[in-house]
């Protein structure tokens, strides 16, 4: 997605371009939530924003139905699957790929997230190298 968009670096990365690329629309408020292409983010860090964001796009481009009428249960897969995304989206293999001998802290600076999204996306990345897997691309 990230190559279709052209974006091929971190420093390219961020919401307003993003939501532009896409033709999304980004308000900020008291909650998280999409309504077609009207994203609420709710107001935080900017690294959490960032986070949010990225959950509500894997929504937008994975989901689809309408969760008042939907089983919990396959909700629940539905967040687990956007949370999923986030990590990937927010934090691009790609372009973990290109980096050598990253520490927690590099990515939180050089990807703008928190530290415990930054330690899970990083561990992700290394099991995926232990474990000599396909990578999963933006």
């Amino acid at each position: 997605m990230y190559r279709h968009l052209k974006i091929q670096s971190p420093q390219e990365l961020g919401i307003d371009v993003i939501a532009r690329k896409l033709n999304l629309n980004v308000l900020y408020g008291g909650v998280s939530l999409r309504f077609g292409n009207d994203f609420v983010i709710k107001k935080s860090t900017k690294q959490k924003e960032w986070q949010l964001f990225g959950h509500e796009v894997g929504h937008y481009l994975r989901h689809y139905g309408n969760h008042l009428v939907m089983h919990y249960l396959f909700m629940d897969l539905q967040e687990l699957q956007a949370n999923h995304f986030a990590y990937h989206f927010c934090i691009p293999t790609f372009m973990l790929q290109d980096l050598y001998d990253l520490n927690v802290y590099q990515v939180m600076n050089l990807f703008n997230v928190e530290y415990e999204f930054a330690q899970t996306r990083l561990s992700m990345y290394q099991n995926k190298l232990i474990m000599g897997g396909n990578h999963v691309a933006l």
